[in-house]
């Protein structure tokens, strides 16, 4: 019998968490196709639009956990679509605040709805009550995480 915490059970887990990332990729790849954008870029669009807050490059990088040059590249592409717009922040030249177009606004509604319709239909059959204990321990798993990061951050 294996023990828990056995390194079988924690491979599985994470196969878990990469086949529930692919599964919603594959969703959203007919809205990405026919946009013609990566999922890469659907994803920093609906960052950038639902978190007006958080309106750079750096930002999407930081709090999406993207490394900064793939950030770039997708934002220069979806500013050359029209996705994205450009402007300076005020008394700080060196920062580049991106808004979303209206055409970003229609791209991020749809993925917004692949997204609601995709976490219902991961939690069907899963009680109000356990899906609240498994979210809080999902919380718990990201705080560890980030704490790991910064303890391991040169």
């Amino acid at each position: 019998m294996k023990k828990e915490g056995s390194s079988d059970t924690r491979i599985k887990n994470l196969m878990m968490f990469f086949n529930l990332l692919h599964s919603y990729e594959t969703v959203c790849r007919p809205v990405c196709h026919r946009l013609n954008i990566s999922q890469t870029a659907l994803d920093i669009l609906m960052f950038l639009c639902e978190n007006p807050e958080y309106a750079t490059a750096k930002d999407v990088s930081r709090f999406r956990a993207m490394k900064p040059n793939i950030v770039s590249f997708n934002v220069e592409r979806l500013v050359e679509e029209g996705y994205l717009e450009r402007s300076e922040v005020p008394g700080d030249r060196r920062k580049i605040r991106l808004s979303c177009t209206d055409k970003a606004r229609e791209a991020v509604r749809e993925g917004r709805e692949i997204s609601e319709r995709f976490y219902k239909d991961i939690t069907e059959g899963i009680k109000k009550e356990e899906l609240e204990m498994f979210e809080n321990c999902l919380k718990r798993i990201e705080d560890n995480a980030e704490h790991i990061r910064n303890r391991n951050q040169p």
